[in-house]
């Protein structure tokens, strides 16, 4: 009897767990929401985040206030929600950079983001353009590879910073097409496209919303966009896969991430509004205008997507030997 009454205690106190996470998840949210950014003010990440707390605002009827915490390759801001309440109020908006690279490229971070977050849902996809300065006899993607073998090392592409994603890109690219282009790191995307305009470089893996911004200045040239498709904006630009080079896909991506231990009903609740938001034709268009495509997954599929692309980044890194300072 006592050992019956042992596994009968047991399975009555899960059955509570499972009914205090039940009735939490109704409940929810009972205060206003925290959307922890990693970037500062004003960047497109913000601006993107921003636009995603008044979706949610509206749609949950509480406030959802953002909180920039930039630094340490999105360390600070992990760390914040990673120490916060498991209560679902504090969320991370993550992206490739923080979430796939980061971790790959820096050895200290402050967490662990695979063991101290949950995914919750794919928020946005972003492409990228390859663009070459004008003055150069390239119009396609086959035409800068020949180009490229012909002259070794003539090229050069211009990137963001060592373990920016315009520098891991090209990097990718030059492995997979196995061409020689010489790498010029800047501090920032601004400068690097200001060289890149003025001649000082060959080339860059940019944005779209930034490279098709800096086509119309008429110094460069589009040659490639790096997503699964053409993008609706720019439907003449091929992809790299179309031009030639299989299994080359580079898509920026934003993401949701709630700490470890947040309970699954809470999970699912705040899934299911990023998948209404990610069909509401308003908030769709809103995003288009930015110049990323809205987007959602549930919790397991978008798991499975940043263990792939933390996989795919730490190859390029361990291959090209990419350290950063």
């Amino acid at each position: 009897m006592s050992q019956r009454w042992f596994f009968l205690r047991i399975l009555l106190s899960f059955s509570c767990l499972g009914w205090g996470a039940m009735a939490q998840a109704q409940s929810f949210p009972s205060k206003p929401l925290r959307l922890i950014v990693p970037f500062a003010v004003g960047g497109s990440s913000d601006v993107m985040a921003r636009g995603l707390a008044k979706q949610l605002s509206d749609q949950m009827g509480t406030q959802v206030v953002v909180e920039n915490r930039p630094g340490g390759g999105g360390g600070v801001a992990m760390e914040a929600v990673v120490k916060s309440a498991v209560d679902g109020h504090t969320l991370l908006y993550g992206t490739i950079g923080t979430n796939s690279v980061a971790p790959v490229l820096f050895k200290n971070l402050p967490v662990d983001p695979v063991k101290d977050l949950l995914p919750v849902s794919l928020l946005a996809l972003n492409p990228s353009v390859l663009i070459v300065n004008a003055s150069l006899p390239i119009h396609t993607l086959g035409e800068l590879i020949a180009y490229a073998k012909a002259n070794p090392g003539k090229l050069s592409y211009a990137s963001a910073g060592n373990g920016s994603i315009s520098h891991l890109a090209t990097e990718l690219l030059k492995t997979t097409a196995q061409i020689d282009v010489l790498h010029i790191p800047y501090k920032g995307g601004g400068a690097a496209s200001s060289d890149l305009l003025a001649g000082n470089v060959s080339m860059m893996i940019e944005t779209i919303t930034n490279a098709m911004t800096l086509v119309k200045s008429g110094k460069v040239r589009a040659i490639a966009n790096s997503g699964s498709k053409r993008w609706p904006t720019a439907p003449e630009l091929p992809t790299f896969i179309e031009s030639g080079v299989p299994g080359f896909q580079v898509d920026s991506w934003t993401g949701l991430f709630v700490a470890a231990g947040t309970p699954k009903p809470l999970v699912d609740r705040l899934n299911a509004e990023l998948v209404k938001a990610a069909r509401d034709p308003s908030y769709r268009a809103a995003m288009n205008n930015i110049g990323v495509e809205a987007a959602s997954s549930s919790p397991e599929a978008f798991a499975s997507f940043v263990r792939a692309e933390m996989n795919k980044w730490a190859r390029v890194v361990q291959i090209t030997d990419t350290k950063v300072d």
